[in-house]
């Protein structure tokens, strides 16, 4: 039976990262032979932690030179997309812009400790969209933890160290040097790209296609 290992590139502030994990779910229930292993990757849409924090539409107007009007309208699209999905986006238009790089270290913590990557990204997923949360404060990122069946505490402990900051920044600075310049990114066996979050049906028809190349 073909395994195939999906390393998946994304930010906990990319709503199309949660829309693209729910329809790769999506995607594998309609292979129930295809056998994955999914490791989750680090992508920070904003580097700068020292960046003043702001409303989410007037900074998404500003970054694509768009109206304020044409973000909602976008918002509320994606706030449609991930209801179908059954994701919380509840508050993703009263979400502030902000740095990540802390939950990306909670989430690779997860993952070495209890193999709850998967949980904890899902958590802060849905503190940031569906409850505009600020997912740089410890305090959020701690509860978030929490959520995805870790110790509160732990959590604490972590964000008040330096741990996990080494392997998050390789992991950042490895897929940009390999040309990963926007997310979600999906590689395949570190062979193939699929870029986005593509609908269901493509994206099985992709991972099938895949599978049986390499079987």
């Amino acid at each position: 039976m073909t395994t195939l290992k999906i390393d998946l590139v994304s930010d906990i502030a990319c709503p199309w990262c949660a829309i693209g994990y729910a329809r790769l779910q999506q995607a594998l229930s309609s292979l129930p032979d295809l056998q994955t292993e999914l490791a989750w990757h680090a992508f920070e849409l904003n580097p700068d932690k020292n960046a003043p924090q702001e409303p989410i539409l007037p900074a998404l107007s500003r970054k694509y030179g768009r109206s304020e009007e044409e973000m909602r309208a976008a918002q509320a699209n994606m706030m449609q997309i991930a209801a179908g999905l059954g994701l919380n986006f509840d508050n993703m238009q009263q979400r502030f812009t902000c740095n990540t790089f802390d939950a990306h270290r909670l989430v690779k913590w997860a993952e070495a400790t209890a193999n709850k990557d998967t949980a904890m990204k899902l958590a802060l997923f849905t503190a940031y969209f569906g409850e505009a949360k600020d997912v740089s404060n410890a305090e959020v990122l701690a509860n978030c933890a929490e959520q995805a069946g870790l110790d509160k505490a732990d959590a604490q402990r972590i964000l008040a160290s330096d741990d996990f900051s080494d392997i998050v920044r390789a992991d950042i600075a490895k897929y940009q040097q390999a040309g990963i310049s926007s997310v979600p990114a999906f590689i395949i066996n570190n062979r193939y790209l699929i870029s986005g979050a593509q609908e269901p049906a493509q994206l099985a028809a992709s991972l099938q296609q895949i599978a049986d190349e390499m079987a």
